[in-house]
C-alpha cells in the first residue's frame, strides 16, 4: 500500500464505523439483548464483527489500532469489522471486565495491548470450540481464518456468524491459558490499514457531543468566576428572565451561573444580561510577573525534591575549569480543543445519565455520580468521540459536574450545556508554568564533568492528585530526566548528575497537557546540550553521541534523523536564504524520538521552518500510517506551542480568551514533516505525545545556528531573531 500523507488523505472510506447514540436507559438493555462471544467481541449472524473499545477516540487513531489488535488474534474478516464503546456503568457492573478506560499519556494501545489481544484470541478459541462441538470433532483439528472455521480433515467450513451464539454460551478460557501470536506471525498488526472512523467524519454521520439531540432537550449556557478560587455573591436575573425562550437562571456550585433556554443562543444572550456579583477572592491581584519572581527565587532555594542523582554533581561542577549556566522558562498553555467542553444530562431521583466526550469514561462516571448524589450503579455515562482532548478531558471533569448540577435542578429534563470559547479558555486546566536553571562543568577537553538541572515551578499532581505527592516530590515533574529504566529516561551518561525541583504552585489550576512535563524538560535539556556543545567547540551531533554509549535506542533515533538530514553537509538554500539545522533527542511515554529541524532566518528576523525530520522507535508499530499521522499532528501542536502558546495572568485571570489572542499554527507556516518509523521491537511505546517535546528544541537549536542567538523563553513570537 502506498504511503498517504496526513495532508492528502481526505477520504479513506474502505470501512464503516457504526455508531448510534443510545436513548436514555437503553445501553444496559442493548447489552443484555446482544449475544456476545466474550466481552470484547460480538459476532452477528451476517458475520459482522463488533469489537468493543474501552479507550476513547479523539482523533489519535486508538480505536482503529485497538481493533487491529483484537482482529489479529480473532482471525476475522477485517472488512466486516465495526466498533462500539462499552459504558463505564457496564464496566462497573461487570467487575471492570474492560479494564482501565483512561485514554492519556499515549497509553491507549501500549497499556492495553496484551489483554485486548487475549480478548480476541479467547473469542477465536471459543468460536472454534463451538464449531468443533457441532461437528463432533476435536477443536485441535480445526483452524480459523478470515471469519471462517475449517475442519482440516474433512474440509468442512462454517462462518463465525453461524456459531457465535453457541460460542457465547461456552466458558471463556482463563487468560493464562490463551496464547498470543508471536510478532513474526502478525498479518494485520503492522499494516497501514485505513482508519475505521474516517468515513463517518467525512459524510457527517459522526455524532460529537455538540451535535447531540434528545427529545424535550433544553440548552444551558454557563459562566464561572473568571478568577480561580472566586465565588458568586449575588445574581440579578430580572432582565434575563424576560428574554425569549428563557426557562431558568440557576446558580451552579458556588462559583458559576447558568441560563437554561429552548436554544443555546438564547441561553447565552440571556446569560450576558445576567448581572453577577463576584467575590474574586485572595487571588484577584495575581499576575504572571508576580509568579515569575516566585519561580526565580526557587531556582536557588536550598530545599528541592530530588528526581535524579548520579554522583556528586555540585563537587564535579565546582572543580571543573569551566562552568556554563543558563536559565530557561516555559509558560502556561491552554489545551484549546476544537470542540469546547460540553455534556448532556438527565437527572431524576432514581437515575442520572450523561452523554459527553471524555478521555476517561470511569472518571466521568465518578464525577457524575458524586454530583448527582446517587450511587454509581444508578448512574451512566455514554462516551462520544472527542473533538480534541489533549489531556483536558481526562483527569478533571468539571463540566460534567456542572451539567449534572443543572439537570438536578430541573429533574427529568434533558439539559445540554455548552461552554463558549471564552469560557473554555478562562476555565482551562493549564500546562504547568516552570523555569529551569541549567549548570554544567566542562573539563579542558570540553567533556561534561557534571550537570545540575534545577526546575522551579508548578506541579500537576499537587493540583489534581495531591495524595500522590511524597515528601514534596512530584515524580511526573521529571519526565525524560529519569535514570531507572522507566518510560522516560535521560539519554546521556553524565559522570555526575543532579535533577531537582523546587515546587512553586500558582493559583492557576494545572492539567495534563499533551506531552505533559516532557515538553519543557526536553526544551531545557536539549537546548542546553547545544549550548554545551558550542561552548566546548564541538559539533552538536558528535557531542551528544559521545555521551550515549550506554543509550543505544536514543542513539539509534538520533543517528536516523542526522543521516536523513545529511548532517555535516550544508543544507541547500531556499529562495536564496541560507538554511540551518538543529537537533534534539528524548525518551518519553515509552518511545524514543529525535528530530532535526531545518530553518532559515532573514536578516530582518523572519523565521521560516522548512522541514522537520522525526524518528520514532516505539518498539512495535501497530499501524505505520497512523503513527506517521500522529507524528505530523504532534508537530502541529508542538510548533504552535513553541511559536505562539502562552497564557498570561493579570488581575487573577487568564488574559487570552479566544484564538485572536491565542493563535494556532496555520497551513502556510507548517513545515514539511518527514517521519522515520524505526521500531526495534521488544517493547510497546506511545506515539501521540513524545514528538511534541522535540519540536521546540530542534527549531531553537536551528535558530541559533542561523543567528547566533539563544532563545531561552517560549513562545518565540516576541523574540528578536535578527542576526547577532
Amino acid at each position: 500500500m502506498n504511503a498517504i500523507s496526513r495532508r492528502s488523505a481526505l477520504a479513506l472510506g474502505a470501512f464503516t464505523f457504526a455508531f448510534r447514540i443510545p436513548a436514555p436507559g437503553e445501553a444496559a438493555a442493548q447489552t443484555a439483548a446482544t449475544p456476545e462471544v466474550n466481552a470484547w467481541v460480538v459476532v452477528k449472524p451476517d458475520d459482522t464483527v463488533i469489537i468493543r473499545i474501552a479507550r476513547s477516540e479523539m482523533g489519535q487513531g486508538t480505536l482503529t489500532g485497538l481493533a487491529q489488535m483484537v482482529a489479529e488474534e480473532l482471525e476475522c474478516d477485517w472488512s466486516k469489522v465495526t466498533t462500539e464503546y462499552p459504558t463505564p456503568g457496564q464496566n462497573l457492573a461487570r467487575g471492570r471486565i474492560w479494564g482501565n478506560m483512561s485514554t492519556g499519556g499515549s497509553r491507549g494501545i501500549r497499556e492495553s495491548q496484551e489483554y485486548v489481544r487475549k480478548g480476541g484470541a479467547a473469542a477465536r478459541i471459543m468460536l472454534v470450540q463451538a464449531a468443533a462441538a457441532a461437528w463432533g470433532v476435536p477443536a485441535a483439528e480445526c483452524s480459523a481464518a478470515n471469519s471462517v472455521i475449517t475442519h482440516r480433515a474433512s474440509g468442512r467450513t462454517t462462518s463465525y456468524g453461524a456459531v457465535a451464539l453457541a460460542a457465547g454460551r461456552l466458558t471463556p478460557p482463563a487468560a493464562a491459558d490463551v496464547p498470543l501470536k508471536p510478532p513474526s506471525a502478525w498479518k494485520l498488526i503492522g499494516q497501514p490499514v485505513a482508519r475505521l472512523d474516517t468515513a463517518p467524519k467525512l459524510n457527517g454521520s459522526q455524532i460529537y457531543g455538540m451535535d447531540l439531540k434528545l427529545p424535550g432537550m433544553l440548552n444551558a449556557a454557563i459562566h464561572a468566576c473568571p478568577v480561580f478560587g472566586g465565588t458568586v455573591t449575588a445574581v440579578d436575573s430580572t432582565a434575563a428572565l424576560r428574554m425569549p425562550g428563557v426557562k431558568r437562571v440557576l446558580r451552579v456550585g458556588d462559583n458559576a451561573v447558568a441560563v437554561v433556554a429552548d436554544t443555546w443562543w438564547r441561553a447565552q444572550k440571556a446569560l450576558e444580561a445576567v448581572n453577577i456579583t463576584w467575590n474574586l477572592g485572595e487571588h484577584a491581584n495575581a499576575s504572571s510577573a508576580g509568579f515569575a519572581e516566585v519561580m526565580r527565587a526557587g531556582l536557588d532555594a536550598p530545599q528541592a525534591a530530588v528526581g535524579n542523582r548520579q554522583g556528586d554533581a555540585a563537587a564535579a561542577i565546582a572543580a571543573a575549569p569551566r562552568r556554563v549556566e543558563a536559565v530557561y522558562g516555559y509558560p502556561h498553555q491552554n489545551h484549546a480543543c476544537m470542540e469546547v467542553m460540553n455534556a448532556t444530562a438527565i437527572w431524576t431521583p432514581e437515575r442520572c445519565e450523561v452523554w459527553t466526550p471524555t478521555q476517561n469514561g470511569e472518571a466521568a462516571h465518578a464525577a457524575a455520580a458524586e454530583a448527582a448524589g446517587l450511587p454509581p450503579a444508578r448512574c451512566e455515562v455514554h462516551k462520544l468521540h472527542l473533538g480534541g482532548g489533549f489531556g483536558r478531558r481526562g483527569a478533571v471533569h468539571d463540566w460534567v459536574r456542572q451539567v449534572v448540577d443543572i439537570a438536578k435542578q430541573m429533574p427529568g429534563t434533558p439539559i445540554k450545556m455548552l461552554w463558549t470559547r471564552e469560557e473554555d479558555m478562562l476555565q482551562g486546566r493549564f500546562h504547568p508554568v516552570t523555569m529551569a536553571k541549567m549548570t554544567a562543568g566542562l573539563d579542558a577537553q570540553g567533556q561534561v564533568t557534571g550537570l545540575h538541572m534545577r526546575i522551579s515551578g508548578q506541579s500537576i499532581l499537587a493540583g489534581i492528585f495531591p495524595q500522590n505527592i511524597r515528601d514534596g516530590r512530584d515524580p511526573v515533574v521529571f519526565q525524560g530526566l529519569n535514570n531507572a529504566g522507566g518510560e522516560a529516561d535521560i539519554g546521556y551518561g553524565f559522570p555526575a548528575l543532579l535533577v531537582d525541583h523546587a515546587m512553586r504552585n500558582p493559583h492557576v489550576p494545572p492539567g495534563f497537557w499533551r506531552g505533559v512535563n516532557l515538553n519543557q524538560n526536553a526544551f531545557y535539556l536539549e537546548c542546553f546540550m547545544d549550548e554545551l556543545a558550542h561552548a566546548a567547540g564541538k559539533d552538536p551531533l558528535e557531542f551528544r553521541r559521545a555521551l550515549m554509549a550506554n543509550h543505544p535506542k536514543h542513539l539509534g533515533v538520533l543517528n536516523a534523523v542526522a543521516e536523513r538530514a545529511g548532517w555535516g553537509t550544508p543544507a541547500a538554500p531556499v529562495g536564496g536564504q541560507a538554511v540551518h539545522r538543529g537537533l534534539c533527542v528524548t525518551h518519553g511515554f515509552g518511545a524514543y524520538v529525535a528530530a532535526c529541524a531545518e530553518v532559515s532566518v532573514s536578516n530582518a528576523g523572519e523565521l521560516k521552518i522548512h522541514r522537520i525530520i522525526a524518528a520514532t522507535d516505539c518498539g512495535f508499530a501497530v499501524n505505520p500510517q497512523q503513527i506517521a499521522a500522529q507524528v505530523e499532528g504532534s508537530f502541529v501542536y508542538g510548533l504552535t506551542a513553541a511559536l505562539y502558546g502562552e497564557c498570561t495572568v493579570k488581575d487573577g485571570r487568564i488574559e487570552q480568551t479566544n484564538f485572536d489572542t491565542y493563535p494556532m499554527m496555520k497551513m502556510d507556516t507548517m513545515p514539511k514533516v518527514e517521519t522515520i518509523i524505526a521500531p526495534t521491537g521488544g517493547f510497546w511505546g506511545g506515539v501521540g505525545e513524545p514528538t511534541i517535546a522535540v519540536a521546540a528544541p530542534a527549531v531553537l537549536n536551528a535558530i541559533f545556528a542561523a543567528t547566533g542567538k539563544r532563545i531561552r523563553q517560549l513562545p518565540l513570537r516576541d523574540a528578536d531573531l535578527r542576526h547577532a
